[in-house]
């Protein structure tokens, strides 16, 4: 189910109301049904696969906190790792393995698949589960913590259960800890206002990032990238740049969704963004965006690696950036795109000393500095997002050398609409200025610090803007194909 559909409209109210009239006792049975049902009415038969990675962890979250020896509870561990992998592996990622492969023995004469085993059975025909690589990286992480004997399990299945599938973000995140959403989960909410206001407003901004911004610069990115060789190099670098701002603005927007939805019942779930076009700095950048996901990656996966020094810092950023990309999707163009972000990081780490020495030399003031990396590092990452929005490398490489081939031509208005253009620059500016005096955490403020006159005005404004200019179709959120 879309947050930015019509059935979801009829159904939060509904769980809502139901969540605030049922005894807290229940609760957690009536948040787990509404949850299994606003998955499955995506695609119903897939939620064995939500159950499957729930029962496993749960079990090897208890045999693991009652095992005496460490193998065993290593073991247990294994089983929940392989389990969760071993899904993404053959839901996601078995074509994107099972083709690479293919080519490789190609490459050296050797056929593996025959012809009519091809057209017998298509890898294409496996559905991609939403939401799959959000929810098995959650359960994992709850092992994990079981394992290091930072958290005990959860003996109540049920709640585990909704902890796995909590419906605000289990498509598109965040990636919640047990720590934090399962005590959460326990508690006796009382109703309370403002957080029914403040719920409620975070979901309105969500919607207004999505309908009227997001899907609006997504017309001019798809027109940008279907014409990798357009003779006009500036529309494609406004392409780019456009897309920064889309892929931002939407996982923006669902994140503001799901955390107004979840605070409408009292439940506070992690920032998933910090400001992050405002970076100064590829590392500041890495710090602000995604930050439930990049943490996830950095407490098991980074810090493991280079625990006792057993790998360099710098190729373990390598390693984990090689599979933030495979995460994101079972495409090169993923994989290049967070390796040129790793290489940038590296690059700007290792530079750091020589770096403050030239600014010492040539006396240049903190805020110069940090417009210097602003611009740089702002550029750098529009130019690498061209390998996330293409759908291959020779799209991408092609989109990359015709934005740099240098023509006289200044032609933007490539979809022949310059209201559209300037709306598209307006929309952005506002934004932006918003995240700037009140952050993604705090938007609710523009409204609740107001009078009531301003306040009943601002909705008015709010309804017209969302009539009048919302993008008139149904557009799933980008991070739903993750």
């Amino acid at each position: 189910m879309l947050f930015n559909s019509f059935e979801f409209l009829l159904f939060f109210p509904i769980m809502v109301i139901g969540f605030y009239i049922l005894n807290y006792k229940y609760r957690w049975l009536w948040l787990l049904l509404g949850s299994y049902y606003f998955y499955m009415a995506h695609e119903p038969e897939l939620i064995i696969l939500l159950i499957i990675s729930t029962l496993v962890d749960y079990y090897c979250g208890i045999r693991m906190y009652e095992a005496k020896r460490k193998s065993a509870k290593k073991g247990y561990l294994i089983l929940s790792i392989v389990t969760n992998v071993g899904l993404l592996i053959v839901f996601k990622y078995l074509f994107f393995f099972s083709t690479n492969i293919q080519w490789f023995f190609d490459f050296f004469g050797v056929e593996l698949i025959k012809e009519q085993d091809v057209n017998s059975y298509n890898f294409n025909n496996i559905l991609l589960p939403i939401g799959i690589s959000f929810y098995t990286f959650q359960t994992m992480s709850y092992s994990i913590e079981i394992y290091r004997g930072l958290i005990k399990p959860e003996r109540h299945i049920g709640k585990f259960a909704l902890y796995v599938s909590f419906f605000p973000q289990l498509v598109a995140g965040p990636v919640e800890r047990a720590s934090r959403l399962l005590p959460q989960l326990k508690s006796d909410i009382k109703i309370e206002v403002n957080n029914l206001k403040q719920g409620i407003i975070m979901m309105a901004w969500g919607f207004f990032l999505k309908l009227v911004v997001a899907d609006r610069l997504g017309i001019y990115v798809d027109e940008a990238f279907r014409t990798p060789d357009s003779p006009h190099n500036l529309s494609l670098i406004l392409g780019s740049f456009f897309f920064c701002f889309q892929i931002y603005y939407d996982f923006s927007a669902y994140t503001s969704i799901a955390i107004g939805a979840a605070k409408t019942m009292g439940y506070e779930l992690i920032q998933n963004f910090n400001q992050p076009i405002f970076a100064t700095s590829f590392t500041e950048f890495w710090k602000r965006w995604h930050i439930s996901f990049t943490q996830w990656l950095k407490d098991f996966i980074y810090k493991p690696l280079v625990k006792n020094g057993r790998i360099s810092r710098l190729f373990a950023v390598f390693i984990v950036f090689f599979i933030n990309g495979l995460w994101h999707g079972a495409n090169w163009t993923f994989v290049v795109w967070s390796l040129l972000n790793a290489f940038l990081l590296v690059l700007e780490i290792s530079t750091k000393s020589v770096r403050y020495s030239i600014f010492n030399i040539l006396r240049l003031p903190k805020r110069v500095r940090e417009l210097l990396g602003w611009c740089t590092g702002l550029s750098l990452i529009t130019m690498t997002l061209v390998f996330f929005r293409s759908p291959n490398l020779s799209h991408a490489t092609l989109y990359l050398k015709n934005m740099f081939t240098f023509k006289n031509s200044l032609h933007i208005n490539i979809l022949d609409n310059y209201f559209e253009l300037f709306l598209s620059f307006i929309l952005i500016l506002i934004v932006q200025t918003i995240y700037y005096y009140k952050g993604n955490s705090h938007v609710y403020e523009l409204f609740t610090e107001r009078p009531k006159l301003v306040k009943y005005s601002m909705c008015l404004v709010y309804i017209l803007t969302i009539v009048l200019f919302a993008i008139n179709r149904q557009n799933s959120f980008i991070y739903f194909q993750f």
